[in-house]
């Protein structure tokens, strides 16, 4: 077995990183990401790139600060598929919760699709706690370009920073 360390750091993700994000979804959800990255700008949210030595990200993720008043939720999380399970996950929530705190703010939340346990797992591990669920949807690109309207029922989770 190799083992391999990569030095991670996060920053603000900007609109050039988009066209290296295409792991993270079809263009109609990176055309979503370049929309809520405009809302950086009013400070509405913070939208987060992980990235190795080459400065090319790895994981995404945005912090919501309109959803509720006195709270960064998190949405839109996603890394690389190659590499899960390596603690980039763990990485990104933690530089989340940090802008968070960083706003004076003390909770986070999150919804986390019910088929999703592996997710839930992190999130669970990280010290969210289940308090409610609540059906989602959006509009998702189909193989052939067409949208569909994807729904699914999410579990709200919620942590309390220190």
């Amino acid at each position: 077995m190799v083992s391999v360390v990569l030095k991670l750091s996060a920053r603000d993700l900007v609109h050039a990183d988009l066209t290296s994000c295409q792991w993270a979804g079809s263009d109609h959800h990176l055309a979503n990401v370049a929309e809520q990255l405009e809302r950086v700008r009013s400070g509405e949210v913070d939208y987060l790139a992980v990235c190795p030595a080459t400065d090319i990200p790895v994981a995404k993720g945005g912090v919501d600060y309109q959803v509720k008043e006195g709270v960064g939720t998190l949405w839109q999380l996603a890394v690389h598929p190659a590499l899960q399970s390596c603690g980039i996950g763990t990485f990104l929530v933690a530089a989340a919760e940090l802008r968070i705190r960083n706003r004076g703010l003390r909770q986070a939340e999150l919804a986390v699709e019910e088929n999703n346990p592996r997710a839930r797992a992190l999130y669970e591990r990280l010290g969210y706690v289940a308090y409610d669920r609540r059906p989602d949807s959006w509009d998702e690109q189909a193989p052939d370009g067409s949208l569909r309207r994807y729904e699914t029922m999410c579990t709200l989770m919620r942590k309390e920073l220190t």
